[in-house]
């Protein structure tokens, strides 16, 4: 019996938990990759180098160049209790930030937290449907220059240890320029100067946009039907060069090949049916089983939790059953999952 697209339940697969990537690998285009061909429904097992194979003059790479921030605080109140506060992005009012806590029923009024001698935060009682506060922070200095020195990054609750000093590098990628993000646009991290070299020098185009990965990163979809899960919104600012370079491939017939699912909600949230436009914009797009796709012919992208919107994505790109054939041969094939795991290229 064919399941119900529509249906959060079919998007579920087992992972036994050894697959889960704990550390990244030391080099980082020498991840593997799986190559899914849509149209001659091929999948082949690669490494993310062979894209100077397998990618051709004129491809036009569309990558994300946000910046994960350190953005997890550990304050203290006044009797000692400690609190973890995860800034997500500063609100309308002047030095207030939305944020999370942890543990969040240890303040349950106004309170003011202490994350260093230059450094603290009123915390507000009130919270929305998702248990996101509001903390209006005082500090001392330059407030930016601060939480990079105390705070810690902000690694995925499926990696089962602390932050280390490597993961500044690694949770990162190469070409990140735009701090903003509290979760890294995973599939750029792969890429390494000397493959972006060879691809370069092969013809293959770069473009970079914009888009901050917010909570929704962190947010499981709770809804049975998908088409009842509501997005956070992002963040995208996509620049008149980057428009016009997308605009320009798709009129000259050569591939848009998205690097990640925030590029490809990103060109798909700015695409008006025949163009992409430019500008900065919130964006909550939820892309599932049924949508139609305007702007990218490939998507790289890691591989993704059971259940995800952003598993639903991919299965809305390539087809259910092919992604579904694909990350069985995955776990068979002992491939290494998610943010730090190995990397998937998808071909229409």
């Amino acid at each position: 019996m064919k399941p119900d697209l529509l249906s959060k339940a079919a998007y579920y697969y087992d992972l036994p938990q050894e697959l889960i990537a704990q550390y990244p690998l030391s080099q980082r285009d020498q991840s593997r990759l799986m190559h899914l061909n849509c149209s001659s429904h091929s999948i082949q097992d690669r490494r993310f180098e062979d894209l100077t194979e397998i990618l051709q003059p004129g491809d036009l790479l569309v990558l994300n160049n946000s910046r994960v921030f350190p953005a997890r605080l550990f304050g203290y109140k006044a009797n000692g209790v400690k609190i973890q506060v995860l800034l997500l992005y500063p609100s309308e009012e002047e030095n207030t930030w939305k944020c999370l806590l942890m543990p969040a029923k240890r303040v349950k009024q106004e309170q003011v937290l202490t994350f260093s001698e230059n450094l603290q935060g009123l915390v507000y009682p009130d919270e929305d449907d998702d248990g996101i506060r509001r903390i209006k922070l005082s500090y001392q200095g330059d407030l930016w220059q601060e939480i990079e020195k105390i705070g810690h990054i902000p690694l995925p609750p499926y990696i089962n240890r602390p932050d280390e000093p490597s993961d500044r590098a690694r949770y990162q990628t190469i070409y990140a320029s735009e701090s903003g993000s509290v979760a890294a646009p995973t599939a750029g991290l792969h890429f390494s100067p000397e493959l972006i070299q060879a691809l370069k020098a092969k013809g293959v185009l770069f473009t970079e946009l914009t888009l901050h990965v917010g909570i929704g990163t962190f947010r499981p979809v709770k809804a049975e039907m998908i088409n009842e899960h509501i997005m956070h919104s992002e963040c995208v600012n996509i620049s008149t060069t980057a428009a016009e370079a997308v605009n320009q491939a798709k009129k000259e017939g050569r591939r848009v090949i998205a690097v990640g699912s925030t590029s490809v909600r990103s060109l798909e949230s700015f695409w008006d049916g025949n163009k992409v436009l430019d500008g900065n914009r919130w964006t909550n797009i939820f892309i599932y089983p049924g949508f139609d796709f305007g702007v990218p012919d490939a998507i790289i992208t890691n591989f993704h939790l059971p259940e995800s919107t952003l598993l639903m994505m991919i299965s809305a790109f390539a087809g259910y059953d092919f992604i579904m054939e694909a990350y069985k041969q995955a776990v068979a094939s002992r491939y290494r999952f998610f943010s730090y795991g190995d990397a998937m290229l998808i071909e229409l």
